[in-house]
């Protein structure tokens, strides 16, 4: 059995240059020249290690999720390192948040002198692990797909030395162009939609079990409108720069953002999540509520994060360009990400080293699951004790 570790808490604080032609993020920390970056460190009480475990999403903050902690107390240490744009994705840049993942690793390695780094990328984090790992290997970027010029390949990325891709979807453009609502018809007014493709309206004829050929009409509507937003803001974002005036960025609101048939119909790639549920509640009210998906963005990050066809953040595609061992992690009762995701991805890894399991029964966050948390710590444990990328406690 596992030693049961007390926990040692630290704030941890990076600070790097860049320049910007305009403030993105707010207050102070944001306009001086400066990147700031915040996270939690956990260490074992009394254990050292060579290996620190890094938990990085683009936009959340995960210290306060069971499964960092839960790695802590079984000996690990453990890094949930925060964005520049942590809780608040609106004009959130990938391309910058690859640079911010990559000082916290420069840190690990040249500060704390940990000889192994192992990012674990949970939900929105698996296809940002990805992406780093894939940018560190073979660096490629060199400008947004807004055409502003980034640093990313020539910052030296120092690639991590396992990726663990867990309860994770392949990448957040993935994960909008399945839940968009595509009945919406006039994006200024999210009132005005196609009654035949509101899964949430009761007059719509189809229903729950969904035919194949509405499925196949529904996604090529979400389709349809994931990219009449794209052509959009290329547009929007060609005017200002044609103008050539003070005006730069142009926010916007992206309507009703939740509608995965999936939710409403457990027949579509069935696991053993609960129907008519996701991970923040009921979808319909989600649909329209203030943390749905892209809810809330601008032009160029529209473009960097949510645009299927342009964001550098594709874990499907940036897979077959990383070579670090992998282990995939599915959890079955997954009320967050599409259960086709993980395999997925899985299958399109290049890694000649990687795993695919499925911890049963647990849902996106292991919430009221203890015994379910503790057999996916002993998972990622058991594989990284096996490739000799962490001491046995």
């Amino acid at each position: 059995m596992t030693q049961a570790f007390d926990i040692q808490t630290e704030w941890v604080h990076l600070q790097y240059e860049e320049r910007s032609t305009f403030t993105e993020t707010y207050g102070f920390a944001g306009n001086q020249g400066a990147v700031n970056l915040e996270g939690i460190r956990f260490r074992p009480e009394g254990h050292a290690s060579d290996t620190l475990m890094v938990f990085m999403h683009p936009a959340s903050t995960l210290q306060l999720l069971p499964v960092p902690r839960a790695m802590a107390a079984t000996g690990a240490h453990v890094l949930c390192a925060g964005s520049r744009y942590q809780r608040n994705d609106a004009a959130l840049i990938m391309e910058k948040v690859l640079l911010d993942l990559g000082a916290y690793i420069r840190h690990a390695r040249q500060v704390w002198g940990y000889k192994y780094v192992v990012l674990v990328g949970w939900s929105g984090g698996g296809a940002l692990a990805v992406s780093y790992q894939a940018e560190a290997e073979n660096p490629s970027l060199t400008h947004t797909p807004a055409g502003d010029p980034v640093t990313v390949k020539g910052a030296g990325l120092i690639p991590a030395d396992a990726i663990i891709y867990q309860a994770a979807h392949l990448s957040r453009a993935h994960l909008l162009a399945e839940a968009i609502d595509p009945s919406v018809r006039d994006e200024a007014n999210p009132d005005d939609r196609d009654v035949e493709l509101d899964i949430y309206d009761p007059r719509n004829p189809n229903q729950p079990p969904y035919s194949q050929a509405f499925m196949a009409h529904y996604r090529a509507a979400q389709l349809a409108r994931m990219r009449r937003i794209t052509a959009w803001a290329k547009a929007r974002l060609q005017e200002l720069k044609e103008r050539n005036t003070g005006e730069m960025e142009r926010p916007f609101i992206v309507h009703r953002t939740l509608a995965d048939p999936r939710f409403l119909d457990p027949s579509l790639d069935p696991n053993d999540r609960r129907p008519r549920w996701c991970y923040m509640g009921n979808p319909e009210t989600v649909n329209t509520g203030p943390v749905g998906l892209a809810r809330f963005t601008t032009l160029r990050s529209w473009l960097s994060q949510w645009s299927l066809d342009d964001s550098c953040g594709n874990g499907l595609e940036n897979a077959k360009r990383m070579r670090a061992p992998l282990l995939v992690i599915e959890n079955s009762a997954d009320d967050a990400v599409p259960q086709t995701h993980p395999k997925m991805l899985f299958e399109a890894a290049a890694s000649a080293d990687k795993t695919f399991r499925v911890v049963n029964g647990a849902t996106h966050y292991y919430a009221g699951q203890p015994e379910l948390l503790k057999v996916a710590t002993a998972l990622i444990r058991g594989w990284l004790i096996e490739r000799k990328l962490l001491e046995a406690a």
